[in-house]
């Protein structure tokens, strides 16, 4: 049974007094980004790695992205509410809801030998653009991500090219 997508994909994750936030968000990402051919599915070992990487680094980019707006949320706000996760072929967008309406503000003074402080520098560094705006009782900071080049392509043909590498193939 297949199912067919939209090319624009949503998920959400609602965090209540969970451990290991920054973890579960996370892993949370990484199964998004592997469903959504950001990233090679459960790496089964076919010997197309080198072909399936293409979305490696964006993909690596975006969780590292995602450690660092929830772990600011953790460390200056009491936590993430949620964490919202829009993917459409040009890009995808994650948002972090918290409990604080105070803004983020990036420091321009920091000891690079000092542990913390560099989180929003890296937003800055990695993000296509970042923000933040006023919700409820706190705010959403959002960060986007270019998607990888050849997503679009991707997300037709390569189903039927690990349907058809299951069959052996003469040389």
């Amino acid at each position: 049974m297949s199912e067919r997508r939209s090319p624009e994909e949503t998920r959400q994750l609602v965090l209540h007094d969970t451990t290991d936030v920054v973890g579960q968000c996370r892993d949370f990402t990484r199964r998004a980004l592997t469903e959504w051919q950001w990233l090679p599915g459960g790496g089964g070992g076919s010997g197309h790695e080198e072909e399936s990487d293409h979305g490696a680094l964006p993909a690596e980019d975006a969780l590292l992205l995602v450690s660092e707006v929830v772990a600011n949320a953790c460390m200056h706000a009491g936590g993430p509410k949620s964490l919202l996760l829009h993917c459409t072929p040009e890009r995808l967008r994650i948002e972090v809801i918290d409990g604080s309406p105070v803004a983020p503000t990036v420091r321009t003074h920091v000891d690079p030998g000092l542990p913390g402080g560099h989180g929003l520098l890296i937003v800055e560094r990695l993000a296509r653009q970042w923000g933040y705006e006023p919700v409820d009782a706190g705010k959403r900071v959002w960060v986007e991500v270019d998607a990888p080049p050849d997503i679009g392509h991707r997300q037709d043909g390569e189903a039927v090219e690990r349907w058809l590498d299951r069959f052996p193939r003469s040389a």
